[in-house]
């Protein structure tokens, strides 16, 4: 072999090195592409931000998160999960049943981290103790929950005697149908009719509230069905006030963010963070079957003393006491 041919064949052989070492160098920096199918618009993105933080990652410097927004409408949910399916993500954050649902028919390989009501129950795993396949996440707003709020409404107003019952259609057919079922029976107990309105989309509330003064509620509960009525949460406590409606409601945001007069549920911004944690060990090589999907364990009863003033409404002292936090102004 020549000299010539000598420093070729060193010079490719150096050349094919440098190219492999580059590529390995760029796969081991590969920044991991997250898909978010949830709002923006809450305190909960926030808290999952912040839950990534807490772990070392910051959007669009060590992680990018591709978001999708289906705008309180059940109908784009599936062609937005494909997108990010198409998009070869490494794993689907899906803020709520709805979205977690289209999710799992996107993708049956994309990991998917979900914060769901119950998790059996909607048909998203078959166990919380072993998820198998590529779902794990947050089981939260349990059904229990519906009897609860109703039985904490009558406490704050003795005298009522017809309850509307707000919810959406279309997030998970047997979880709405137990949620119905389950409120039905806890105002039975305690001696009240309910009026179950249901709601479509955003724009639906004033056609659903004055179905609720037709047939003369004495106060109001909104069941954790509602995509919508989570962004439209103002609008809602804003309506409600205007009707003069003492209204409980089953996550913390339509108090301390909007004003309402009562809610009782677990603490999601806490859930949120949590799903940060399961995306971190997804990355690093869990697989999310394996992954327990977990369950809240504290629940908040909040309680707005400007909302019941303004309702000339007085919450009884035994109630104020079992509060986790009363608001005054």
């Amino acid at each position: 072999m020549t000299g010539l041919a000598i420093v070729f064949s060193i010079t490719l052989l150096v050349g094919g090195l440098v190219t492999a070492v580059a590529t390995e160098a760029q796969q081991a920096a590969k920044i991991p592409l997250i898909g978010f199918l949830g709002t923006k618009l809450s305190p909960n993105h926030e808290a999952f931000l912040q839950g990534l933080r807490d772990l070392g990652y910051v959007d669009g410097r060590t992680v990018v998160i591709e978001y999708r927004e289906a705008e309180g409408t059940f109908e784009r949910l599936r062609s937005l999960a494909a997108e990010l399916a198409a998009l070869k993500v490494d794993v689907i954050v899906a803020g709520n049943t709805p979205y977690a649902l289209a999710a799992k028919q996107a993708t049956r390989t994309i990991p998917i981290v979900f914060v769901s009501l119950d998790a059996v129950l909607t048909g998203l795993v078959s166990s919380l103790a072993q998820p198998g396949g590529n779902l794990t996440g947050v089981s939260v707003l349990l059904p229990e929950l519906v009897g609860k709020c109703l039985e904490l409404l009558k406490q704050a107003v003795p005298g009522v005697r017809r309850v509307a019952v707000l919810w959406q259609s279309g997030a998970s057919p047997h979880a709405e149908k137990d949620m119905l079922a389950r409120a039905d029976g806890a105002a039975r107990a305690l001696g009240v009719r309910l009026q179950f309105v249901e709601t479509r989309g955003p724009g639906d509330l004033d056609r659903a509230f004055s179905e609720m003064t037709k047939a003369r509620v004495g106060a109001l509960t909104v069941l954790p069905t509602n995509v919508a009525l989570i962004r439209e949460r103002g609008r809602l406590v804003d309506l409600a006030a205007k009707h003069r409606l003492p209204a409980v409601y089953p996550l913390t945001e339509y108090v301390v963010d909007a004003g309402g007069l009562m809610a009782y549920g677990p603490n999601i911004p806490d859930v949120y963070r949590r799903t940060a944690v399961y995306v971190d060990k997804i990355l690093k090589g869990a697989q999310p079957g394996d992954l327990p999907v977990e369950q809240p364990t504290k629940f908040e009863l909040l309680i707005n003393l400007k909302a019941a003033r303004a309702l000339g409404l007085t919450i009884p002292p035994s109630l104020l006491a079992r509060a986790d936090q009363v608001i005054e102004k």
